[in-house]
């Protein structure tokens, strides 16, 4: 900012010198220009010509006036839409009326120091002379349109800034020129890099191109563009595999370049730069093919590479450009200028002798024959006349208007309603430059092509971008077609339009390449970063059972609910399965079946030992304690029955409650037939004869409801203070909820179980004191055995019941329940009904009664 002041204030002192009267220019800068006077004057700066070679500065002598080359028509094509626009609005009543707007056109040569000298002469004034210090009138200037180059234009606005002159640029993009403290009066027409390069990355997120490679230009577009590029890779999730400047003349640089294009997997290469010619050069003689280029809207239309010898390598790219738009009458109005005799006004003879290789004076280089002013626009056919493409003449053409419009809306102010100290407006004879800068924040209009014109707080246009793809063509050179838009200010989700049908890809397949550096993670995959590579190189892991990633490229997995699991693939959680013995299960049918078989032979038992009742057999040792012990038999195996299916709150109850009172039942059946078995053989002594009488059928009754009585009083007790309740348990198998019934209370089922061990434990140790009766007497050994049997199932049931999971643990007790439910039924029945049905013969008291004497 200081050089750019200094410089200045020295080109201000080479200007004027001051005296007691007047101000006196020293001297006059020698610049190609247009102008036309008028009310107001708007002030343009064009790259019509090319300052190839500048004179040599010794600070000695007066340096010699530069003089430009090479005439550029589509650059005087937009200088001529600027005049064609003041024309324009000069001729309509509804915008300035009673108002003549001026202009004054200068050629900057592609030079910074040409720039600065003709954006200094426009804001000083040509007057020889300047005598009224009062500063009254209009200044030289309103505003500026132009620079076209980012870093013309990033010094000129430093100085104009100083004194809040507007600068309105066409084509200047860099990113850096948004920054409102550093240039107050800047605004441009043209899409800001910022905005460029987020629609470029919209491309590459449409197609999935999230590893590209960057080529960018060592100059201040290059530069701000690829950094911005970076940053909004890193929002879009995307990776640069590579970021290279492109330089101009290096060719070991460039090799270098070449080498890491070809050594990266990156098949996208994004390019910011004006001038690629020497990389492809490069690119084309070692036969670097298959790569996909983006195209910033430096050389996205450029037609340099549409060589022939270069198709091979840039068919199919993609660019964006500028939005082409349309400007009624401009066609017309470029084929009927004319040069004039005015030497100061020379661009249009400049033009004139380069279009038809004429000259207006002998010996000036341009051509022997004399031009006549007189040739014909009409039989030309060039990049001037030529309107099928108008997009920086398009971005004149808005800037323009855009100053008309707020010029106008400046003299339409009303006084108290203005933006400047005390709601002032602006004194129209004494209009100062700085005074247009609010008015220009709050343009708002639609040009005749219906496009929408305004700027926002940083002076930036809203963006809208022509997608271009660069097709082959019958005669061996490139066409660019127009294959989408890119539009900023389109409603949500249609930022971008793309006609994939008509874009060509310059690949085998025809069809888009693949960018990645790692393919996209399905779902129920997560990612999993590689150490040292960018976010974009990773592996997919899957996710852990019980986790799922329902979407593509997910982070993290996450958890299913307490009753949910992820599915097989891992994308999605489901319903646990719960888990229950049930009916149709193959192990609840078959338990379902042993539990109908022993109710079925308790009740085969029952049937035989009642058809025979009045045998000895049956009556030889209380045969209503044998039908009892029966009926409890019967019920332990149909009590299993409510340990299978789906557990409800009335089954949970019931199975325990059931299972006790049927097991102390048989028990106690047990304990006082062995209590009768030892009191009868006392009996048969002299000495014990009246043990049966303090032991008769009432006591035996009575013994047993007792017994079962005090197991009811356990179970009502544990029922009405911890009710077994259904659970749903997820922590025996993750997957799976295991549908239970809780026991409520453990001391309540301990009780419950200890009582029925001690009521076993006591018929064992009678009957094993009473085995070694008679015969005759002896059903001891059979309750020994049946209660053996009971002790050993339910002593293993215990651990087995603990670590059994799920469903297996009701099985596991299911089992115990028919296990020692057919020990005591094979056990103390099996041989009475052996001798009932086989042997009938001993089944007599004389029978049993000679085993006696036999002894």
């Amino acid at each position: 900012m200081c050089i750019t002041l200094n410089i200045c204030l020295h080109l201000s002192f080479i200007f004027i010198s001051v005296n007691s009267d007047s101000c006196q220019i020293q001297g006059h800068f020698k610049l190609n220009r247009m102008y036309k006077d008028g009310d107001y004057i708007i002030g343009g700066l064009f790259e019509v010509q090319h300052l190839k070679v500048f004179p040599e500065l010794s600070f000695r002598m007066e340096p010699e006036q530069p003089k430009c080359e090479e005439f550029y028509m589509s650059s005087f094509q937009q200088a001529q839409t600027m005049v064609f626009a003041i024309d324009e609005i000069n001729k309509n009543p509804n915008l300035l009326p009673n108002i003549t707007l001026g202009y004054h056109l200068y050629d900057n040569c592609l030079k910074l120091v040409v720039a600065f000298r003709a954006a200094t002469t426009l804001i000083s004034g040509t007057e020889e002379t300047f005598s009224n210090f009062n500063c009254t009138g209009p200044p030289p200037v309103i505003a500026i349109v132009g620079d076209p180059g980012s870093t013309h234009s990033i010094a000129v606005s430093s100085v104009l800034g100083l004194f809040h002159v507007p600068l309105i640029s066409y084509y200047a993009t860099c990113s850096c020129l948004s920054n409102r403290k550093k240039y107050p009066s800047f605004f441009r027409t043209i899409p800001s890099d910022a905005f460029q390069v987020r629609a470029m990355v919209q491309i590459l997120k449409y197609f999935g191109w999230t590893w590209v490679g960057v080529l960018y230009s060592d100059d201040d577009y290059g530069i701000y563009a690829a950094q911005s590029f970076q940053q909004e890779m890193q929002r879009f999730k995307g990776c640069v595999a590579f970021s290279e400047i492109v330089p101009y003349d290096n060719h070991r640089d460039i090799q270098r370049i070449v080498a890491v294009i070809k050594a990266s997997t990156a098949r996208v290469v994004v390019a910011f730069s004006t001038d690629l010619l020497p990389l492809m050069e490069e690119l084309l003689q070692q036969n670097v093919t298959g790569r996909q280029w983006i195209a910033s809207e430096a050389w996205s239309t450029s037609p340099v590479l549409h060589l022939p010898r270069f198709v091979p390598l840039v068919r199919g790219t993609l660019g964006i450009a500028i939005h082409r738009g349309k400007i009624k009458g401009l066609h017309e109005f470029l084929l009927h200028i004319q040069p004039d005799n005015d030497p100061t006004n020379n661009m249009v003879r400049i033009f004139w002798e380069n279009m038809f290789g004429c000259s207006f004076e002998k010996g000036n280089g341009y051509g022997e024959k004399m031009c006549t002013a007189q040739e014909d626009l009409n039989i030309t056919v060039n990049e001037y006349n030529d309107v099928s493409e108008l997009r920086a003449s398009y971005n004149v053409y808005k800037a323009v208007y855009a100053l008309a419009h707020a010029l106008h809306d400046l003299m339409q102010c009303e006084e108290g309603r203005g933006p400047f100290s005390g709601n002032s407006c602006a004194d129209i004879t004494k209009l100062k430059p700085w005074q247009m800068v609010p008015y220009l924040q709050k343009v708002n209009f639609t040009t005749g092509f219906g496009d929408h014109v305004s700027f926002d707080e940083n002076g930036d246009a809203l963006a809208i971008y022509d997608v271009m793809n660069w097709h082959p063509s019958s005669d061996g050179l490139i066409v660019v077609r127009t294959v989408g838009v890119v539009d900023e200010g389109a409603s949500a989700g249609r930022v971008l339009t793309l006609d994939e049908d008509a874009i060509y890809w310059n690949f085998e397949t025809k069809k888009p390449p693949r960018s990645v550096c790692s393919e996209s993670c399905p779902p129920g995959t997560r990612r999993a970063m590689r150490k040292g590579l960018p976010v974009c190189c990773f592996d997919c892991l899957p996710c852990a059972d019980g986790e799922i990633s329902n979407m593509s490229d997910a982070t993290e997995c996450t958890s299913c609910p307490n009753e949910f699991w992820s599915s097989p693939k891992k994308d999605q959680c489901v319903p646990k399965e719960v888990e229950f013995l049930s009916y149709e299960d193959p192990l609840g049918i078959s338990l379902t079946t042993a539990s109908l078989l022993g109710t079925c032979f308790c009740a085969l038992v029952l049937a035989v030992f009642a058809h025979h009742h009045n045998t000895p057999v049956v009556r030889a040792n209380n045969s209503e304690l044998s039908f009892l012990l029966l009926l409890s038999l019967k019920l332990c195996f149909l009590c299993v029955l409510l340990f299978i299916g789906r557990p409800q709150l009335w089954t949970c109850q019931l199975r325990h409650a059931m299972f006790g009172i049927s097991f102390v039942l048989c028990v106690s059946s047990i304990l006082v037939k062995t209590m009768v078995v030892i009191a009868v053989f006392k009996s048969s002594r002299p000495e014990g004869k009246s043990a049966v009488k303090w032991f008769g059928a009432v006591q035996q009754r009575g013994t047993v409801l007792v017994l079962t009585a005090v197991q009811i009083v356990i179970c009502v007790v544990w029922l009405s203070t911890a009710s077994p309740t259904p659970h749903k348990n997820i922590l025996y198998v993750r997957s799976k909820i295991v549908f239970e019934c809780s026991i409520g209370s453990m001391a309540g089922f301990a009780i419950l179980l200890g009582y029925i061990g001690i009521l076993a434990a006591v018929s064992f140790l009678l009957a094993f004191l009473a085995r070694n009766l008679p015969d005759n007497f002896n059903e001891a050994k059979f309750i020994t055995f049946s209660m053996l049997i009971f002790s050993a199932v339910w002593i293993a049931f215990i651990p087995a019941y603990v670590s059994s999971p799920g469903k297996y643990s009701v099985a596991v007790e299911i089992f115990a329940i028919l296990a020692s439910s057919f020990g005591l039924l094979v056990a103390i029945f099996v041989p009475k009904c052996y001798i009932i049905i086989l042997h009938p013969e001993r089944n007599t008291k004389k029978a049993i009664m000679g085993r006696t004497a036999e002894k």
